[in-house]
């Protein structure tokens, strides 16, 4: 009863102290004064916590709790002065950004100014665009665009101090009174995550390091030493005491999508299948801790780099697995969050030291770079506008490991000597042409042929200017020897562009014109789809983990494989289908022999063998019809009949074609619109029929794939 009661008071004595000082200097008077008589005796951190204190120093409590260093004498009780006007008008303002998270990542902006209170950027000139301000909130960086009125805006018309709320501080004053492990508070979410953790430490280290050691020096998600410095504070922690204050759920996400990703590359690639499924299904736990993680951090904590980076990775490990409708979910998150920090505004623009400018640009280029692929790829909306965003690109040059006053004089590395960062660059300007091809090309309005050839120039000019390490055709391996991430970022880039030029050109692939008006869009799709396929085939190693980190680099985007395979039933006569056949068989082969082999992979490999069974029945029944054929007279061989002039080769078009259908032929809209299929049928093929030509059915949906497939019909001008 007396504890009880003494908490009672306690919690009525602080009823008129809501406002908590923003300052780590506690010689600075509090916002509001104590109305009530009695001076506080317990120490600052029982008085914090609202605990009873004996009054030592360092109390019980804070002894208790492995933070007596901590322990220091009751807050003093200052009467707050008033300001006068002349007072506040001839203190200086202070005009530079600060943003600091609790975890000490590279790219977290500095602490400017005396106080630690929330500080805003200069104020933008004529010739600079109004980009907002960056405040200080929950401990983290926050975004507020020029329309935005709250406490922050008003503190600087009124002329005085913004209130800052600490990290950690959305729960009431009852919530933290209540006993420790409550399983009706907030803090039991917290409790559910770390009991998903592995109980031996041992454990969690090897994932960690396989992480970093196999995948983490080629992507460029994580800097190792921020992150190993947060490591160790969270298991140095007082077992027993986890809330808020003690456990970074913005960090903590970043940690289970660490374990996701190192518990496939720990599987050994001889396993049985029930330890594949064993380690599949603890990838899936840690994967699901992180999403909840990302969901529940921004409740206690204000955003920070830590949540961006883990929706980045969590994004890779959706598209690995080939689940990209969730991924357009994840990136979306992960761009907001990123958003409201302010990395859609370049660095420079806020004043950030230079370390700070290029890691967030670089991870923002990660970013915008997912968010154009998934959107382009599923054909929906983007979430990042290119119209209120600032940025600019990354340059050569890796400063994550220096000061502040040596990246500062840092000067960027020519493109002969590539650093990390040197991919940034290229898959930002090639995620802004993907940008323009889903506008352009995947909208409700159609698009004229010109505007393609026109966006597929701006594609290959981009190839252009790739250095040679980079090249699309040969190119030159002599630095993976050295720079071993070379390797991992070319093929992210060449997938990428691939993909891009393959989902451009993919719906005019099967559109006829009597003029060839469409070649270049066959050649480029089929020049495409085999640099693609090939890369694959040829990057498809032995080792489990290198097997992993590779697929991670080539999005599963069911691109290639598909497009090759309808190549093949259209031209089957043609004397590139028996090469294209045999690499397709080799792609089927090698899907089967994956580890991690998804429903989805297994509904690629089956569509792929559709078009390879529709191409050899094809070839058999043209077999059997030649042979049909020169038993007959060569009258009857030289005019085939209506039946049968889908499945000859036409020498004049007079000949093959009726009356009636001559007529069907003019009253059509347009002469390059016609297909066999068309004169035939009367009827549009499945490819035709959807509301953004040349899209693909569901993967699973094999029965429309199906119907597509046997609507493709042979087109005799590639007849070998």
């Amino acid at each position: 009863m007396s504890l009880m009661g003494d908490e009672m008071e306690n919690n009525v004595s602080s009823a008129t102290d809501l406002q908590l000082d923003p300052s780590s200097d506690n010689t600075r008077p509090p916002p509001g004064a104590r109305k009530r008589g009695r001076n506080a005796s317990a120490c600052l951190q029982c008085h914090t916590r609202k605990q009873k204190c004996n009054g030592h120093l360092p109390c019980l409590n804070c002894i208790r709790r492995g933070v007596g260093y901590l322990c220091s004498g009751p807050p003093a009780q200052h009467q707050r002065e008033p300001r006068s006007r002349e007072k506040r008008t001839q203190e200086p303002k202070r005009r530079a950004p600060e943003a600091r998270s609790q975890s000490p990542a590279p790219d977290e902006v500095e602490t400017t100014g005396n106080s630690g209170q929330a500080q805003i950027p200069p104020v933008p000139t004529e010739s600079q665009p109004r980009i907002g301000q960056l405040w200080r909130s929950r401990g983290a960086p926050a975004f507020f665009g020029t329309s935005y009125f709250g406490p922050q805006v008003a503190a600087i018309m009124i002329d005085s101090s913004a209130p800052d709320i600490p990290a950690g501080t959305g729960s009431s004053r009852a919530i933290d009174a209540r006993p420790f492990r409550d399983e009706s508070g907030p803090f039991s979410q917290i409790w559910d995550l770390l009991g998903l953790l592995p109980r031996r430490k041992t454990a969690v280290d090897h994932l960690v390091d396989r992480f970093f050691n196999d995948v983490n020096q080629d992507i460029d998600a994580v800097h190792p030493t921020s992150f190993r410095q947060s490591y160790v504070q969270f298991w140095e922690r007082k077992s027993g005491f986890d809330d808020v204050t003690t456990v970074d759920l913005r960090w903590l996400a970043l940690l289970f999508i660490i374990l996701a990703i190192g518990t496939y590359l720990d599987c050994p690639l001889d396993s049985t299948p029930e330890t594949k499924r064993d380690y599949e299904e603890a990838s899936l736990r840690f994967y699901w801790a992180s999403r909840r993680a990302i969901v529940l951090a921004p409740s206690f904590y204000g955003e920070s780099t830590d949540l961006v980076r883990a929706g980045v990775l969590v994004t890779r490990y959706l598209i690995q697995t080939q689940r990209l409708a969730e991924s357009w979910l994840t990136v979306g998150f992960a761009a907001r969050i990123g958003i409201a920090q302010g990395l859609h505004v370049d660095g420079d623009k806020w004043g950030l030291p230079r370390r700070s400018t290029e890691t967030r640009r670089r991870l923002w280029c990660h970013l915008y770079t997912l968010d154009r692929m998934i959107s382009l790829a599923l054909g929906r909306p983007s979430v990042i506008s290119d119209a209120q965003s600032i940025m600019e690109e990354p340059q050569n040059i890796f400063v994550d490991d220096l000061t502040d006053d040596e990246a500062r004089s840092a000067q960027p590395q020519p493109l002969t000597n590539p650093t990390i960062s040197a991919m940034a660059s290229f898959e930002y300007r090639l995620a802004k042409v993907i940008g323009q091809i889903q506008e352009a090309c995947f909208h409700f309005h159609s698009v004229s042929y010109r505007d393609v050839l026109a966006l597929d120039e701006k594609l290959m000019r981009w190839k252009s200017t790739l250095p040679p390490y980079f090249a699309l055709e040969d190119p030159n391996l002599s630095l993976d020897e050295t720079h071993g991430y070379l390797k991992w970022q070319r093929l992210y880039l060449h997938t990428s562009f691939h993909f891009a030029r393959i989902t451009l050109h993919r719906p005019f692939l099967l559109r006829y014109s009597m003029t060839n008006r469409y070649e270049s869009s066959r050649h480029a799709c089929l020049s495409s789809a085999r640099a693609d396929l090939g890369s694959r085939l040829n990057n498809h190693t032995s080792v489990a983990a290198e097997r992993y980190a590779s697929s991670l680099a080539a999005h599963q985007l069911f691109n290639s494989a598909i497009i090759l395979g309808i190549i093949a039933v259209r031209e089957a006569k043609s004397q590139q289908t028996p090469g294209v056949v045999e690499d397709l068989e080799a792609y089927c082969e090698m899907q089967r022999s994956e580890m991690w082999l998804s429903e989805f992979g297994l509904a690629e490999i089956k569509v792929v063998e559709m078009c390879i069974a529709k191409l050899k029945q094809q070839l058999q029944g043209s077999a059997h019809r030649g042979t049909a054929t020169q038993q007959q007279s060569p009258q009857a061989a030289r005019v085939p009949t209506v039946a049968d002039s889908s499945n000859v080769a036409p020498t004049d078009i007079g000949l093959t074609l009726t009356a009636d259908q001559n007529s069907e032929l003019m009253n059509v809209g347009g002469l390059e619109m016609v297909s066999p299929s068309t004169l035939n049928t009367g009827a549009t093929s499945v490819w035709q029929d959807q509301l953004f030509p040349g899209s693909f059915p569901g993967l699973t949906d094999l029965q429309t794939w199906q119907e597509v497939i046997d609507s493709i019909d042979v087109d005799f001008r590639y007849d070998g």
